[in-house]
């Protein structure tokens, strides 16, 4: 499989934002780390002449939250947009999970970053097919029963950026899961990597007719709010009724949803917040904000914006959007922060780093010159605070203004 990078700024592909990850790590040929033994960079033993052990493999930072994770697969059928590329009678599909507190996790399995099929056919479009057998396992727990409660649980729904996926952002979903939130992540057909129950693997398609303008992922978003409501309900929407975990229907809470996304899906969100008021709260990660169909009339709900390529001061289309922002509204930046600074990358790639044997020049080529740990820490912070202020009305302070806690973030005016 080839993926042909797009050359617009309003989708910043994921191949190209690998490119220069590929390209700093360019002085160590991935074939060095090709098969079941991973082989140690040169200078990885130098001081004790024996080579330094490779992980077994990549971890994900676990959540801050006093919940335990659980997590589980939909397959979602929109019957209400016929599908082209598929042929008739079929309709738009999505794989779509729902991440959410749990109770008892004992005896349920972690789950996978991404489904094993998915998962080689992404590392080896971008490069990196050599490292499937380091893929990490997140702190959610398949099918574990979802925490008893006497409130609803306040609902989040994620949309990720142009051919990449839905576990691109699993830091920051488990993160929010962990404190108390459901999130629902989705896989957009045509402009990701996934894979269905019956074993089809989804990749990108270059296809003219498919759905993968941001107006596609802002309706996509839409339909999956229908489908926390058929779930509020106590209704089932997995499109081949697969049993759901214990307690997860009726424990959303369908008025309390806000919604989140990275780059185009990040304008996805702006689009699906603009036309839909069951979104109240919408965050956007450095998201072009390049509009199809284009921006018009105002939001009056809050609003946030993580910049770091696409800031007001230098994209125009983030500078227009932000103008049409009558509600609460915030723009931080984090100093050396580059388009993937704010996803589980900065806690991959510096690992990953390791294991191929980067300088620190070569990873900062790739992730930034913000220091991984903060970045991560970042990105577990100020979605929360965000999220906690807007949807559960708690007023915390982080979001007043800089913080001696995060000295990187900016606040923009």
């Amino acid at each position: 499989m080839t993926i042909t990078p797009f050359t617009s700024r309003q989708s910043m592909p994921r191949r190209r934002v690998l490119g220069a990850a590929l390209a700093a790590g360019a002085a160590v040929p991935l074939a060095a780390v090709a098969g079941p033994a991973w082989a140690a960079p040169a200078a990885a033993g130098a001081a004790t002449g024996e080579p330094a052990p490779a992980p077994d493999r990549l971890t994900l930072p676990v959540p801050t939250g006093p919940y335990p994770v659980g997590t589980v697969q939909l397959r979602l059928v929109d019957r209400s947009r016929p599908d082209e590329i598929a042929g008739p009678g079929h309709f738009r599909e999505l794989m779509a999970a729902v991440w959410y507190p749990a109770g008892n996790v004992d005896g349920y399995p972690p789950a996978p970053w991404m489904p094993a099929g998915a998962l080689q056919a992404f590392l080896t479009d971008v490069g990196f097919g050599a490292l499937a057998p380091l893929a990490p396992l997140t702190a959610g727990r398949v099918g574990a029963p979802v925490r008893r409660s006497a409130a609803r649980l306040p609902v989040l729904v994620y949309s990720h950026g142009a051919h990449s996926h839905q576990g691109d952002h699993t830091i920051m979903v488990q993160e929010l899961a962990s404190h108390g939130y459901a999130v629902v992540t989705i896989a957009h057909q045509y402009d990701t990597y996934t894979e269905f129950p019956d074993g089809r693997i989804a990749v990108p398609s270059h296809d003219p007719r498919a759905p993968t303008m941001p107006g596609d992922f802002a309706a996509d978003l839409r339909f999956v709010l229908d489908c926390v409501e058929q779930l509020a309900a106590g209704c089932n929407p997995d499109a081949d009724r697969r049993t759901l975990p214990a307690g997860l229907l009726g424990s959303l809470d369908p008025d309390r949803m806000g919604a989140f996304g990275w780059s185009k899906g990040g304008t996805a969100t702006a689009c699906a917040t603009l036309a839909d008021r069951r979104i109240r709260a919408g965050l956007s990660i450095d998201g072009p904000m390049v509009m199809n169909p284009p921006l018009t009339g105002d939001l009056d709900r809050p609003f946030m914006m993580m910049t770091a390529d696409f800031t007001r001061a230098t994209d125009p289309a983030a500078a227009a959007f932000w103008s049409h922002l009558r509600g609460w509204r915030l723009d931080i930046r984090a100093q050396g922060a580059v388009h993937v600074s704010y996803g589980d990358n900065e806690a991959l790639f510096a690992q990953v780093a390791t294991v191929l044997g980067w300088s620190a020049q070569q990873l900062q080529a790739a992730i930034g010159t913000l220091d991984p740990d903060q970045a991560v820490k970042i990105q577990q912070a100020y979605p929360l605070a965000f999220f906690d202020e807007h949807l559960r009305h708690r007023h915390g302070h982080l979001l007043d203004g800089p913080s001696p806690a995060f000295p990187a973030v900016t606040f923009l005016p």
